[in-house]
């Protein structure tokens, strides 16, 4: 099976790489992917949000399975087009896809299926605004209602700040703060059937202690020593199913990845957002312990035959990720920095650790940043200690002028 994968970032490397260790996955293309994703699959130039152009591409190559990374082109449609003309795709439909592009779609929808989350008010104007502002009172949540890459969150004790970003916004989502740690839990799902993944968390904040603005993330860890060992039943059962329920009870069936935020509050467990496609950087350590071939799954999944599919099997090992990330992240990223040191990795801590690339593109001969996020290096141990050790030693080796990255990634589970 040829396998296209949509997207460019470390996820995608990530997809692709676990795609290339699949025996029943002949090739592996990306659309437009980058410089890491080179080494391990073909390349080619798309517009990732022109479902016509993808669907083109996908024919061209005659491709089994297109698997659609980034939420936009699933927002978009893409992974329509891509099912009209017949071929298997892994991404939920425009509508589906609304769970991520759309908070108050989202909070409808867990809404109508009974699904935990923080009460919340839909705004629209500064006089709703400033009343949903007091009726929560500090710490003030303010969610940006559409796509904004992970960045559209603001969580401050500061009125004016708050109010500063709800109003640039214009249509948002504000709404109670959820105390306790947060976790992230993906499910595979055809539409009936559900598969959840191991759980993991990410952190979101750009610098260590969690302090400073908001970013994609900076790093992630799997498993969870720490959560219930009934987390993922539960979470399957009262969040999960009846997610993936009501959207087919809608009209608007949801095949693809589910992928919950979860806070394990005081008072239960609590969705804080969904979003409808591998999460980045989670994907990078969860990918690193599954051992069930990544391809099959995914086209089962595509196929509607997700129930036929035998249950996952997990590596012992603990994975931990390291976002090595630009000058000036994530305000306006400093780009075209020459990165050095990518082969001391790949020859000194392989295989336990490797790099996995997200904002970079090839510069005659040398490989150079193109966007705030550049790397993720992941690594894997018998324990999170080892595998953040890993981590952190081929980190070392890396040399990106003007980088920075956070140094406490998994620190506290890692030392229980």
């Amino acid at each position: 099976m040829k396998v296209l994968v949509i997207g460019g970032g470390a996820r995608e490397h990530a997809l692709c790489r676990s795609l290339s260790l699949d025996p029943d996955v002949t090739a592996v293309h990306c659309a437009p992917g980058n410089a890491g994703i080179g080494e391990i699959a073909e390349l080619h130039p798309v517009d990732a949000l022109d479902g016509a152009a993808v669907t083109r591409l996908a024919t061209r190559l005659g491709a089994g399975l297109v698997v659609v990374g980034p939420e936009a082109p699933l927002v978009a449609g893409v992974a329509d087009a891509v099912r009209a003309a017949g071929i298997p795709c892994f991404g939920p439909s425009g509508e589906a896809a609304r769970l991520e592009g759309s908070k108050a779609f989202a909070k409808d929808v867990m809404a109508a299926a009974g699904v935990p989350t923080a009460r919340s008010y839909v705004c629209v104007n500064p006089q709703e605004i400033d009343e949903a502002l007091d009726a929560f009172g500090a710490p003030y949540v303010v969610k940006d209602d559409g796509l904004a890459a992970g960045k559209g969150v603001v969580v401050t004790h500061d009125l004016a700040l708050a109010r500063e970003h709800a109003i640039a916004c214009g249509r948002v989502v504000i709404e109670e703060y959820l105390d306790g740690p947060e976790v992230s839990l993906f499910a595979i799902t055809d539409g009936e059937t559900v598969v959840p993944l191991t759980p993991a968390q990410d952190f979101k904040r750009a610098l260590d202690g969690d302090e400073g603005p908001n970013t994609g993330g900076m790093g992630a860890y799997s498993p969870l020593p720490w959560a219930d060992p009934e987390l993922v039943d539960d979470v399957l059962t009262t969040v999960l199913q009846p997610t993936v329920d009501e959207l087919r009870r809608r009209g608007t069936p949801f095949s693809g990845l589910l992928y919950a935020g979860l806070a394990i509050t005081s008072r239960g467990v609590r969705v804080i957002e969904f979003n409808a496609r591998f999460g980045d950087p989670e994907t990078q350590v969860v990918l690193a312990r599954l051992l069930t071939p990544l391809g099959g799954l995914l086209l089962h999944a595509a196929r509607g035959t997700l129930a036929d599919e035998p249950p996952l099997r997990w590596r012992d090992d603990a994975a931990v990720t390291v976002v090595v990330a630009s000058h000036n992240y994530p305000g306006t990223p400093r780009t075209g920095d020459p990165i050095e040191g990518l082969d001391e990795v790949a020859v000194q801590d392989a295989p336990h650790a490797y790099v996995l690339h997200a904002g970079t593109r090839q510069d005659g001969g040398s490989v150079v940043s193109a966007g705030g996020r550049v790397l993720s290096v992941t690594a894997t141990g018998a324990d999170l200690r080892q595998a953040r050790q890993r981590a952190y030693d081929a980190v070392g080796r890396i040399r990106l002028d003007g980088s920075q990255h956070r140094t406490d990634i998994a620190r506290r589970a890692a030392e229980g």
